[in-house]
């Protein structure tokens, strides 16, 4: 097997099934050293995501707000919403792997990993939803994350912006949604909490394994660590925009320095 080659197979599937049966005997051979490094194709710059066939896509700004949690479709709408962006998430980790080669194992071994936890978010999230009646593809979906992905095609773009800005802000959003659900705590509020304690708590991870590759492309291309807003921004325009509430402990536990927090935080960080 050669690794891009059956990468590119991978992020092409169009079954959320058929992708995670074909990385998980993917991600058995690269474990046991038994797949080759020699890409003579040049990557593809995907023109539509994966999930196409599956889900209705449309403009974020039209997507229907989400309904009361305390009613089951409510909580369906939020878990399909959270569902859809692990389901992003796997392609986003491939795509690290995919698309940037001559880069050291280490880097393969991390976002691969990160692969891994992505469909197993992926399955536990798609586990409830299907508790509550329904179905990952029941409700519209926006392709934001996958956009994003194919304007940072350079890696020190793709570290900046993917992992260190957009999965970084889950850390953000994530004990807001569970401050939501503890106010209604019924069994299924109870039952979403606890996956996404584990999703944060492991998505710490996540950032950190891209803080410590955006280092290394820094260091790489000489480029000062402090520009990190500034290459943000030319993908996402407005990054420095203030929060009402930053994750400040998460941040700081995945490699943001608290110079970094304040420019984004209405609160100071402290040391």
């Amino acid at each position: 097997m050669e690794f891009f080659t059956n990468l590119h197979k991978i992020l092409k599937a169009k079954e959320p099934s058929e992708k995670i049966e074909l990385f998980e005997e993917f991600y058995k051979n690269y474990k046991d050293n038994k797949l080759e490094f020699d890409r003579s194709l040049t990557a593809e710059i995907f023109e539509t995501p994966s999930y196409e066939s599956i889900c209705k896509i449309v403009p974020a700004t039209t997507l229907s707000k989400r309904a009361s949690l305390s009613t089951k479709k409510g909580k369906a709408r939020l878990i399909h919403s959270i569902v859809h962006i692990e389901y992003s998430a796997i392609d986003l980790a491939l795509d690290h792997a995919y698309r940037f080669s001559d880069m050291p194992k280490s880097y393969y071994d991390d976002w691969l990993e990160v692969a891994e936890d992505e469909i197993r978010h992926f399955l536990m999230l798609e586990k409830i939803l299907k508790n509550l009646g329904y179905s990952y593809g029941d409700f519209p979906v926006h392709s934001f994350l996958f956009d994003v992905s194919q304007k940072s095609l350079d890696l020190l773009t793709r570290m900046a912006t993917i992992p260190r800005y957009l999965e970084a802000s889950g850390l953000d959003s994530n004990p807001l949604v569970i401050e939501k659900l503890k106010r209604i705590d019924d069994e299924d509020s109870k039952e979403i909490i606890k996956a996404l304690e584990i999703i944060l708590e492991e998505e710490i991870d996540h950032v950190k394994k891209g803080n410590r590759w955006f280092l290394w492309a820094c260091n790489k291309h000489k480029v000062d660590k402090s520009d990190y807003f500034d290459i943000v921004q030319r993908v996402l325009p407005g990054a420095k925009k203030k929060k009402s509430y930053v994750n400040i402990k998460s941040r700081k536990r995945a490699g943001f320095s608290c110079e970094e927090i304040e420019i984004i935080s209405t609160k100071p960080c402290p040391d």
